[in-house]
Order: C-alpha cells, then structure tokens, then sequence
C-alpha cells in the first residue's frame, strides 16, 4: 500500500514509484565538520558531536587501518542498513541509487522479470506475497508465503530484502532456479522460472450470468482506478445487478488508488479507512460518495495484502459488503519513501503509520476474515515436482504426494494420496500419457511432470473449479432475490 501515492511493499519488478511526504534530515559529511562542543545535539539531526565524533572516527579507522582497501559507498550504504536493520521491520529499507531507480521506474509500463511480489518476515525471509496472475512465477506453481531460499544457487540468507530481489529480477528469456520452502513440505523445492515480459493490465473485466458483473484488480497501480471507473461503468450500462470485486493475489499497491475505487460504494460521511501516527493519532479519510443500489461481494485470499485489504475493510465496514474465500496477507503497515531527502538517487523507504479499517481493527500479522470461508480444491495447493528423478511405482516421496493430487484434480482417480506410488498411480498416469500423446510407461519423467503441471494450471484458471467464485455468485444471488 502506499501513503497519497507513495509505496508500501517490495516488488519483483513489480509497478512502483515513490517520492517523500515528509521531512527527513538526513546527516551528510560536511555536518560531521561543523559539530560543536561533546554532548551539545544538533537540532535537525538529534545527534550529538559525540555521536559524530563516534561515527566519523569509525569510519576514519576502517578507511586507514583495516587489511584491505575499502570501498567508501559500500562502508556508507552499510552504516545506512545497519542503522535501519536495528529497527527490526522488514518493510523499512535502503536502496541504493540503482536499486531506488529499479524501484521507480515500472509504475505504468510493462516490464520483464518472473511477476511475484515478495516480503521480508519477521525472521529475515524472503517470502513470497503473491504471484501476478498469468505470470511465470504462477506457472511455474509459486505460491503466496513460499519462503525463497535461494535463486540460481546463490543463498539469499543475510541479504537485505532489495539485495534479494536483484538476485531474483533478470531480463526476458533467463531461467532463475529458485528454492523454496512451502509450509507442509519438510524438503525444499525446487522451481525453474524463465523471466518473461510481465503484463501490466491490472483490470479484467466480465460479465458473468444472471446479469453479475465481475471485476479482478490485480494491483493498484496509478491507473488502475480509472480503469475500474471504466469498466464498472460497461456493467452497469450493461445490467449489471450485482458485482464481485475479486482481489485474491494482489498485494496492493497505491493508496490514493484503492480509495478512489471505493469510494463511490461507501455512503457520504463513512470511513474508508483511517491511519494512526506514532503518537496514536487518527485521521480518517472519510467518503464523498452515494452507495450503489446493488450487492457487492468481495474475494479474497492469503494472497490479497495491504491495498486489497483496504478495499475489503472498507466495503466490508462502511457499505456491508460480504467477503469471501479465505484470510488475508495481514499487511497493516504504511511506508513513506524518502529519495529527495537522501539526495543522491538514493532512496529509504521507511514505516511511519499504521492503518485501521473503518471498524478501528489493526489487520497487521492477522489478515482479515472472510464471512463466508471457502477452501479452493486441494490441487490449487500443489506443489510443482521436483524431477529430480522419474517417479516410479513402489516409492513413496513428496513428489508422489503432489503427483497424485494433480491427477485427482483432473479427475483421473488415483487411489491414495498418501505419496505411495501404487498400481493404480501408475494406471493414473498412463491414462494421462494417453491423453497427452506421451510415451505410455506409468512412470513420470520431466516431460510427464511439464505437461502434468501446464494441465493442473489450466484447470486452477478453469472458472468451473473456482470454488470461491461459485460461493460469490450464488452470495449475490441470493442479495438480489432478497431485494
């Protein structure tokens, strides 16, 4: 989320920009010349001569005295990190000057990369949010809060969150082999990703039977608000009588966007949300707008973080919106960033509020609970295969496991799912081979495994097997039969 159009979270070459909304004095090295007596505190920095003297002779003994030579961005940028790092939040970074430009310049374009958005948690991981819809990162079976351990074997333990993104960003057409570790897998798995061109469309719009609009927000980005004024305005010059916003798997984005988006379904006077300072102040950003004369469900998931929460608080409290699917991220934090303030390209990117719903809930570390919880099928959760090796009859593995709720959720009815390869696994496979034109051998080899995979994706986008849809479209049904 962003604070009046400033950023929130990290991206994968994800569409952000920044600039500062506040004053942030910042020491620069002739302020360490001009120090007076010990103990007497500079105003604007709240440091004193003593901590000058401190910090300036540190770096005076590193620069003259250590084994090596040094390199004097480097021993700054770390002094920076280092300060930052005592605050222990994973949402307040440095950038240095090509980070901070990487993090600025994809707000309205399209850009290459594998299309997740990742997090640091509170023990240092880098954890994934959420994969962009269609992108590499969703094909190749990524998933919200699938930690990253490592990308083209290189560990990202011990980096900072932007150190880890540049490992995992690249240019179209490049593999990243990622590790990950997925909550209900004791073994790493291992994912290759082909970095791609990342489309940037954050509205896609349909209208569903029965006269139901449907509306997915994939990000709030600085023109996705009038893309949904746009399309919303399609639907109901269309009929529409009711409307699913669907925000699973979108982990936000711009503050001024989300609230430009809800406003028109929140009655005049009611919060759309409110921000708290340091000191516990409040303000609320109360709506201008009519309501709509229409039911108005909400989707969310784990997935569905910071702006996307907003929106769900905001129809859920201030205009009686029903929300469904599952829980979400837990994103209640709000970042400022500061690069006119560094001065050099350089950018820090630092928290300074939280935000409530309108209701008054603090959502971080919780998410927010739908009113109507509903599972997707179990084979939305599997894991891609290793193929390390050819999975064959009379093992058991992980790898199996996944492999048998695959081919369950094609219907093709294994008779376990306990991670045994039996006779009727192998049934279950050579019917898929048939199907698929592939060597008929019952066992799974990378080939199987791809294709297997391409055929689970396609049924995870099958609209048929969206559960949480289904659940939404009968929920406004029923809104409107009531009416």
């Amino acid at each position: 989320m962003t604070f009046k159009g400033r950023t929130v979270i990290a991206f994968i070459l994800l569409a952000m920009f920044a600039s500062s909304i506040m004053t942030l004095t910042i020491v620069n090295p002739s302020v360490f010349s001009a120090a007076g007596k010990e103990g007497v505190t500079d105003v604007k920095s709240g440091l004193t001569s003593k901590d000058y003297t401190k910090l300036a002779t540190t770096y005076q003994l590193i620069e003259s005295k250590f084994l090596n030579e040094v390199d004097h961005e480097k021993i700054v940028n770390g002094a920076i990190n280092g300060m930052l790092s005592t605050l222990d939040d994973p949402f307040t970074v440095y950038m240095d000057q090509k980070e901070a430009k990487q993090f600025d310049e994809n707000i309205t374009s399209s850009f290459q990369g594998i299309g997740a958005e990742v997090t640091s948690s509170d023990d240092g991981k880098v954890t994934i949010v959420s994969p962009i819809k269609g992108s590499p990162a969703e094909k190749a079976g990524l998933h919200a809060n699938d930690v990253i351990v490592s990308v083209n074997g290189e560990k990202l333990e011990g980096l900072t969150l932007n150190q880890a993104i540049m490992k995992i960003r690249g240019p179209k057409g490049t593999q990243a082999k990622i590790e990950i570790i997925r909550a209900g897998t004791p073994e790493p798995i291992q994912v290759i990703v082909v970095r791609d061109d990342i489309d940037v469309e954050t509205v896609i719009a349909e209208m569903l039977p029965n006269n139901i609009g449907k509306i997915e927000i994939r990000q709030f980005s600085s023109n996705t608000a009038k893309r949904f004024k746009d399309e919303l305005k399609n639907l109901e010059d269309k009929g529409m009588k009711g409307l699913i916003i669907d925000v699973r798997n979108d982990p936000g984005g711009l503050l001024s966007a989300v609230v430009e988006i809800v406003e028109p379904f929140v009655p005049k006077g009611k919060a759309i949300v409110q921000i708290e300072n340091r000191k516990g102040e409040r303000e609320e950003t109360p709506s201008q707008g009519t309501g709509k004369p229409y039911p108005v469900t909400v989707l969310i998931n784990k997935g569905s973080a910071s702006a996307s929460e907003i929106l769900a608080g905001a129809l859920h409290d201030s205009a009686g919106s029903k929300l469904i699917g599952e829980n979400s991220f837990g994103k209640g934090t709000v970042q400022v960033t500061f690069e006119k303030e560094m001065g050099d390209g350089s950018n820090i990117k630092m928290t300074v509020y939280k935000w409530l719903t309108p209701a008054g809930t603090w959502i971080h570390k919780k998410g927010i609970a739908p009113d109507m919880a509903v599972d997707q099928p179990g084979f939305f959760k599997a894991a891609p295969l290793t193929k390390k090796a050819t999975l064959k009859p009379d093992t058991t593995s992980d790898d199996v496991k996944n492999l048998q709720i695959m081919l369950q959720g094609l219907g093709l009815s294994p008779d376990r799912t306990d991670g045994y390869f039996s006779d009727k696994t192998a049934q279950a496979v050579k019917a898929f081979q048939r199907m698929n034109s592939l060597p008929v051998t019952g066992e799974v080899d990378t080939e199987t495994a791809t294709k297997l995979e391409k055929a689970i994706l396609a049924a995870i986008r099958d609209p048929k097997n969206d559960l949480q849809l289904k659940a939404a479209v009968q929920q406004v049904q029923d809104a409107i039969a009531k009416k």
